[in-house]
């Protein structure tokens, strides 16, 4: 089948990966132009496109592909017969969702209507879901909207991160799309209606939807007054980005374990170093009283340490408090 595949991170690349081993013709890909990032402030391609490159493929980088009509004539001049989106970055509009005659395809890294929006992974992290998944769903103008062709579960672990998490739907997702474009080639064209009919796709129950809008910076702040589950879920969740200060210095937190409730923990603010554990890390007083053991973090100027090293970074003694900007010192 010939397929036009739209994606930008990392996230996408095992998809665009399985389709070319299934044996599909990708006749170009679509990405996110290239950003500005790094100290050096250079333009750097996403990894879809730089992985389309490696690959040999015509690649579309449009800034905003609802306004290029050029670039809408130039992707229907290609003939696929089916569109594949993963993670675009860009809501397509009916001109371009109408361009292929087998339809335009979602692979979504949530179970809908649940986090339909930017960033599922993150929110199903911080909200404590305990299972998530990928849908393969129709694509329609509005936003994670379309009826859902197939979809599958996994379990969220406590310690997983949002990279984690990430890795192991991105191979789902690859997967699962290898599956519903075989199923979609068998069925063939016709009218909409009469194929979705033929595929079987289920319309979503929006009295379960949820949005998982785009993060902002005040998101990653940690609130050291959240309880530690809270707290401990959101490091997760906005994984490699959750942060804080110590005393003066930025500092991100990289991975914490939730406690059980101490005694010692119950009188002390929010924040408070409650005991220095040596070789593996730091335990911090969270709202609730439940305790939150700080791991593995990454001071601003220093690399990511855990256990001793992380210690020694911060020099912290029982009584400290992250998120201080001036350290007091004792009487």
């Amino acid at each position: 089948m010939k397929i036009l595949f739209w994606g930008t991170p990392s996230y996408a690349v095992a998809s665009l990966d399985a389709l070319l081993s299934a044996g599909h013709d990708v006749v170009g890909v679509v990405s996110q132009p290239d950003r500005r990032r790094g100290r050096g402030n250079q333009l750097i391609p996403s990894a879809v496109k730089a992985r389309a490159r490696d690959c040999g493929l015509p690649v579309f980088t449009p800034l905003c592909i609802r306004r290029e009509e050029e670039c809408q004539r130039a992707l229907a001049a290609l003939g696929a017969d089916a569109y594949v989106v993963v993670a675009f970055g860009q809501i397509l509009p009916a001109e371009v969702l109408n361009q292929p005659p087998l339809g335009c395809w979602n692979g979504h890294g949530s179970l809908l209507p649940r986090w339909r929006g930017a960033a599922p992974i993150q929110w199903s992290l911080m909200a404590g879901d305990p299972y998530t998944g990928v849908g393969i769903m129709a694509m329609e103008v509005g936003l994670d909207t379309g009826p859902v062709l197939m979809e599958k579960s996994i379990a969220i672990g406590l310690l997983e991160n949002a990279d984690q998490l990430a890795t192991r739907l991105a191979a789902l997702t690859a997967e699962l799309l290898v599956n519903a474009m075989a199923y979609i080639e068998r069925v063939g064209e016709g009218d909409q209606e009469r194929r979705w009919r033929r595929l079987g796709l289920q319309p979503q129950d929006t009295g379960g939807m949820t949005y998982a809008r785009m993060l902002n910076k005040a998101d990653f702040q940690i609130e050291w007054n959240l309880d530690a589950l809270s707290v401990h879920r959101r490091v997760m969740g906005l994984y490699p980005g959750a942060s804080s200060s110590w005393y003066g210095k930025k500092i991100k937190l990289l991975a914490t374990e939730p406690l059980a409730p101490v005694l010692s923990a119950g009188e002390a603010l929010a924040g408070t170093v409650i005991e220095v554990i040596n070789g593996v890390g730091l335990t911090l007083a969270c709202g609730g009283g439940a305790p939150l053991l700080l791991r593995r973090a990454q001071l601003e100027g220093k690399i990511a340490a855990e256990g001793t090293q992380l210690l020694q970074q911060l020099g912290a003694q029982p009584g400290d408090r992250i998120g201080e900007s001036i350290k007091v010192p004792e009487a």
